[in-house]
């Protein structure tokens, strides 16, 4: 694997919507510069660079003011590019770390020193080649008081993940509400599955995200303005408000190929949240819970 790609808009468009004062994209990566913190070798993809000034002048422009930055899986389990932007966004970020599951509690320590507050757990088999449940939970287990547990799976396997999921000791939060078939609608299998997740635990949290991944043409969607996104999702924020933040997903990992405008993105928030109430929630309450609590 030798070809870089990007997988962002070059000039995204400023949105219709302005967010509330205060609003977190509480979703976003960072790649790079690979020159100082290079790829881990088992990158199932490799990016041009996307560094924190790139994502913080991006958030400048939709109107955003702080971030939660996730590790992204091309780093693996080096989380030095995150920590590196957290600690030059002047306290306006904090992070999600991905860790070696026998990671030591000290080492635990300094990532919350860093501004991390949770771990993420990815069980698509084509960013990862193992997620050992056992040892994964035994982790989960030391996190430092106030952290979560993300998790990013698939629809498919919602139904095995949940043994998995009741044994996590800390709040989770799912990752794209685990990817379900927004052409399903509001009523589908997929989204009753994950409202039946979301009632088994009141500390399960999701992000109602990425629109471009769910709602792609290569994926059967609509694709821009991922009408079937938005009416599958307005429901769920709908009756869990509480439960919810939201991201952009810069710069969208592996969608090279429909590169989505981060403006548009943008536009979908009063779609699903159509108050300000629920955008207030959305983008600045929960989050703000989550990740700024201390």
């Amino acid at each position: 694997m030798s070809d870089r790609i990007t997988s962002w808009h070059p000039s995204p468009s400023k949105p219709a919507y302005t967010p509330p004062p205060g609003a977190v994209d509480a979703h976003c990566h960072v790649f790079g510069p690979m020159a100082q913190f290079p790829f881990s070798p088992k990158a199932k993809y490799l990016p041009e660079d996307a560094g924190p000034d790139m994502l913080f002048a991006l958030r400048d422009h939709l109107g955003f003011e702080k971030n939660v930055i996730v590790q992204a899986s091309c780093h693996g389990t080096d989380n030095a590019a995150t920590l590196d932007a957290i600690a030059k966004s002047n306290g306006k970020a904090r992070g999600v770390a991905v860790v070696d599951p026998a990671i030591g509690d000290d080492e635990l320590v300094k990532l919350h020193e860093g501004g991390i507050r949770g771990i993420r757990f990815n069980f698509l088999k084509r960013l990862v080649d193992n997620a050992p449940k056992d040892k994964f939970l035994e982790v989960a287990s030391r996190l430092p008081k106030g952290w979560h547990v993300v998790i990013y799976f698939e629809a498919d396997i919602l139904e095995e993940m949940k043994p998995f999921m009741a044994a996590i000791p800390v709040p989770i939060v799912i990752d794209h509400m685990g990817r379900p078939d927004v052409t399903q609608g509001p009523d589908g299998p997929d989204m009753r599955a994950f409202r039946a997740l979301l009632d088994s635990r009141d500390d399960i949290w999701f992000k109602p995200t990425c629109p471009d991944r769910l709602d792609a043409i290569k994926e059967g969607g609509k694709g821009d303005p991922w009408d079937n996104f938005a009416a599958a999702v307005a429901p769920l924020v709908a009756d869990y408000p509480d439960r919810c933040i939201w991201g952009t997903d810069w710069p969208h990992p592996n969608m090279q190929d429909e590169v989505p405008d981060d403006g548009h993105i943008v536009d979908m928030i009063p779609r699903i949240a159509p108050t300000e109430e629920l955008q207030r929630k959305l983008l600045v309450e929960n989050p703000n819970r989550l990740y700024w609590s201390d």
